[in-house]
């Protein structure tokens, strides 16, 4: 164990890579599920060793192959990736008993095996962008997970998976390619594609240079933003969410876009922010009213959304704006409120989206119309999703207020009172959208559609209860959540110019 633990950051993304292959030549789906869920179980062990170590002895550097950064490619570790690649990981490992039975009922055996090939493959490029230090090799991560994802999408039982998956292809290549151009930019201004590297040597460019810069600021914002799909560069999520497989919507909505956000957060923060202050410019302002509009308008969709999966998928879209919201005020509380409402976002939408994955499972249908009474069939899993619903809300208790609580310190800190209103006037119609739901549920006598439901199987159950369960736990403990979303904000803060 000891001679492992030097190698902790590219275990992180070797054993997924290498569970991938092992699981496509076993072909068969049982065999693969094992693979995966044994890899998805190890994970988190990793993590949370590497998040220790950093916040015991400071950030990790790795260099693959042993050839020293800037010249050859760095894994680096700091509070704030140890944070992202728990999350991940830990999710993973949470909701992966689900798949079993979830994936047994949506796809044919014949296409189980390479399904959880897809899936590890995915789990590698998110570990990988996460822990990576080079903007390159970001983007080739960030392919891998992409390329995984459409596959995932596409294998939905419903054909429309199909054009879900083909409109992320097109959308997805085209922020990867701004993406790319805006790192090809710092390139040639720095000659590195080291962060930590190219920070220090754009702290030191000449004045003529700097209208380069902002190009590459601007090409880097808008590549990464359609991946974590910012309003109105959200054009791919909806369907993509709606008619994948019900796990690997689970999956996504609690990981992916959150892995964009966070290669966002690293760039501004960690690399742009080492060598000016870009909340001179109006980037803050513009995040700030996308966030806003993306907080109302993906909101107000959401009520009138009679397919649960597509209006869970518009939520989360106003979901990501409370965590931009954050980063745009670029405070402390705000980007800490930002940064802990990444774990409690996908908390609460991993437990929404499993619950769907249950309803879809013995019912066959998440249409709000066909689920009067559904409570009473199903009430283990519907007291799961109430809890995660209201979490959503920002009902104190749950996860969900403490996020909004930073959020609402940092819009006073900032002297943005007018904020706080927005906040909890977006909240008010989230409140609507879910009281629909819960209306629905609980309020209305059993349709003949749900007479034989029930509660899923406990490898299906179990997953939803413990998301549930954290999105109370981590309302009132949040020494694992605000503490190191603190600790990783104090210091990125402190960075920047």
């Amino acid at each position: 164990m000891n001679a492992a633990l030097p190698h902790l950051p590219a275990l992180q993304v070797v054993i997924p890579l290498l569970g991938a292959v092992l699981a496509a030549f076993l072909r068969r789906g049982a065999f693969a599920f094992a693979v995966a869920l044994v890899v998805t179980w190890i994970l988190p062990f990793v993590s949370a060793i590497l998040l220790w170590q950093v916040l015991a002895s400071g950030p990790i550097s790795y260099a693959i192959g042993g050839w020293a950064p800037p010249w050859g490619i760095e894994y680096r570790v700091d509070v704030l990736n140890a944070f992202v690649l728990l999350l991940i990981s830990g999710v993973g490992a949470v909701i992966m008993p689900f798949a079993r039975r979830s994936i047994d009922f949506e796809l044919p055996e014949s296409k189980e095996a390479w399904f959880y090939c897809m899936y590890l493959l995915c789990l590698a490029g998110l570990l990988g962008v996460t822990v990576t230090g080079d903007a390159f090799n970001a983007f080739v991560f960030l392919e891998v997970s992409s390329l995984a994802t459409y596959a995932l999408i596409a294998l939905g039982p419903d054909r429309r998976a199909l054009v879900g998956a083909f409109q992320y292809l097109l959308l997805g290549t085209i922020g990867a390619t701004l993406y790319v151009i805006g790192v090809g930019f710092l390139y040639l201004l720095t000659g590195s594609l080291n962060l930590v590297d190219i920070a220090a040597r754009l702290a030191d460019l000449p004045d003529g240079q700097w209208k380069t810069v902002m190009v590459s600021l601007a090409f880097v914002t808008v590549g990464v933003s359609l991946k974590l799909a910012l309003f109105p560069l959200h054009a791919w999520l909806p369907n993509a969410y709606a008619y994948a497989p019900s796990w690997v919507t689970a999956f996504l909505a609690a990981t992916a876009t959150k892995v964009a956000i966070y290669l966002l957060v690293r760039f501004y923060f960690s690399v742009y922010g080492v060598a000016f202050d870009w909340r001179a410019l109006p980037v803050g302002e513009a995040f700030i009213v996308l966030s806003v509009a993306a907080m109302f308008i993906a909101s107000a969709i959401a009520v009138f959304e009679p397919d649960l999966k597509r209006m869970l998928a518009y939520s989360s879209l106003a979901q990501i704006g409370y965590i931009t919201l954050g980063i745009g005020l670029a405070n402390q509380a705000g980007l800490t409120g930002g940064l802990v409402h990444i774990v409690n976002h996908a908390l609460m939408k991993g437990a929404l989206f499993l619950a769907l994955g249950a309803i879809f499972f013995r019912v066959g249908t998440v249409q709000l119309a066909d689920l009067a009474g559904i409570g009473r069939k199903m009430p283990l899993t519907m007291v799961a999703f109430s809890i995660a619903a209201f979490g959503l809300v920002g009902t104190p208790g749950t996860s969900g207020f403490i996020s909004k609580w930073y959020l609402a310190v940092a819009a006073l800190d900032a002297g943005r009172w007018p904020l706080v209103f927005l906040i909890l006037a977006s909240s008010l119609i989230t409140l609507i959208y879910i009281g629909r739901v819960l209306e629905v549920a609980w309020f209305r006598p059993p349709t003949p559609a749900i007479a034989h439901a029930a509660d899923p199987p406990l490898s299906m159950l179990l997953p939803l209860l413990v998301l549930a369960a954290a999105t109370i736990y981590f309302g009132f403990d949040t020494r694992l959540t605000a503490y190191v979303a603190g600790t990783a904000a104090q210091t990125l803060i402190w960075g920047l110019r």
